[in-house]
């Protein structure tokens, strides 16, 4: 649902654009908007995780989608730029507390199970793009005006998130050794205020150890592959229209071949991170996608863009879900681990959209993708943070068995 909303909105950024009248660098202040909700949601739900479960946060996600995509779908034609950012902000508000919901309800899967399942999920991702992109295409080869698309768009989407909604069964989460230690403690207890401040000694404790250098490594690879997949989303059709004088239709048929080399990235996740391991996988991840960004860069053609952008989401296609599966691999904290990492990463969004525009006003698009490129070289030093730890924290002899297969 999530995939096939982006889509829809990202296929019609230029007609939106054109409705608005607003220049790249004002587009990137409309933009601000989904990446403000989304930083907002995300930053919250970790927190509303630990403390309500995912199912509620992935409803959200649900709803909250829905409606800001009809703001926009209203609210673009009239020329208010202020209700289509309001309408955005919904949308990236409610992406992000599903996204953390999501990825952590994975990761408990993934560990559940014992096999890679995140690249799954996110698979599943691309897959809405890029039915959403094949969409839009029509939509936009059509003439078809964007209010009638995007209240398309969003009733499509509410089906799909009323489907979630009646069929989604969250694992039941247990409890950490802190949380039996805070509890055993409290118990013990006859005073309330003892209690409380033993609970917050442990808590903090908590929260102290689950930074470590490795996680703020693994943070770093989040933020470059989403920094780079909201880099293509947000500006590669206006990149194509722009730069290259593409057609509209152009524009929107280059995303949908990223979202579509996306897709077949993250469909072979799961055997590759088998046979090879997470940490290569990840390295040779990067490494493709910043050859892909950097062919953008100096492409001299529309249709040697439309190529490079397609190897960019090669590339970059399993960074993301295999950064989260590394962060909940991890026998206490997973969890935790997984949604600092997230936040990490969807830090991208909030930074991406307005100094992209900024830059591309400047210095043209093409220049400003410069930025994910560099970031991609930065991923590809730090990959080997991904790797497995060797000896498990977790002295149970079945916790080997229970860990996504890694070298």
């Amino acid at each position: 649902m999530t995939g096939f909303g982006i889509a829809t909105w990202v296929t019609r950024t230029p007609a939106i654009r054109d409705e608005l009248g607003a220049s790249i660098e004002a587009m990137g202040l409309v933009l601000l908007g989904l990446s403000i909700g989304s930083m907002i949601g995300i930053l919250g739900a970790g927190a509303l995780v630990r403390r309500l479960g995912t199912r509620p946060l992935i409803l959200l996600g649900g709803a909250l989608p829905v409606v800001g995509m009809v703001l926009v779908a209203l609210l673009a034609p009239a020329q208010v730029p202020a209700g289509v950012w309001a309408g955005l902000f919904l949308i990236g508000f409610g992406s992000g507390v599903a996204e953390i919901g999501l990825n952590v309800e994975a990761a408990a899967v993934e560990r559940h199970i014992g096999r890679p399942v995140v690249p799954v999920l996110h698979a599943c991702f691309s897959l809405g793009t890029v039915v959403g992109g094949l969409v839009g295409i029509a939509m936009t080869a059509a003439g078809t005006p964007v209010v009638v698309h995007l209240l398309v768009g969003a009733t499509v989407m509410a089906g799909l998130a009323i489907f979630a909604a009646l069929n989604l069964r969250p694992l039941p989460r247990e409890a950490t050794p802190a949380d039996a230690d805070a509890s055993t403690s409290a118990d013990a207890s006859t005073r309330a205020d003892a209690s409380t401040s033993a609970d917050a000694r442990v808590t903090a404790a908590t929260r102290r150890s689950v930074i470590t250098v490795q996680l703020v490594l693994i943070a770093v690879i989040t933020l470059a592959m989403a920094f780079a997949e909201g880099a293509a989303s947000d500006w590669l059709p206006l990149l194509m229209t722009t730069d290259h004088d593409a057609p509209e239709a152009v524009g929107s048929l280059v995303f949908t071949g990223f979202a579509l080399a996306m897709l077949i990235g993250r469909s072979a996740g799961t055997p590759l991170v088998t046979r090879f391991g997470r940490a290569p996988v990840v390295r040779v991840c990067a490494a493709v996608g910043a050859v892909g960004v950097l062919l953008v860069v100096v492409s001299p053609s529309p249709a040697v863009t439309a190529v490079a952008a397609a190897v960019w989401g090669l590339g970059i296609a399993l960074g993301f879900p295999l950064a989260i599966s590394a962060a909940g691999d991890h026998p206490t904290d997973g969890d935790r681990r997984v949604s600092v990492v997230a936040t990490a990463g969807y830090i991208a969004f909030l930074v991406g959209p307005p100094l992209l525009g900024f830059v591309g006003e400047h210095l043209g698009l093409q220049t400003a993708m410069l930025v994910p490129l560099a970031l991609l070289v930065v991923a590809f030093v730090v990959a080997p943070a991904t790797r497995g730890d060797e000896q498990p924290t977790d002295a149970s002899p079945a916790a080997p068995a229970r860990r996504p297969a890694d070298r």
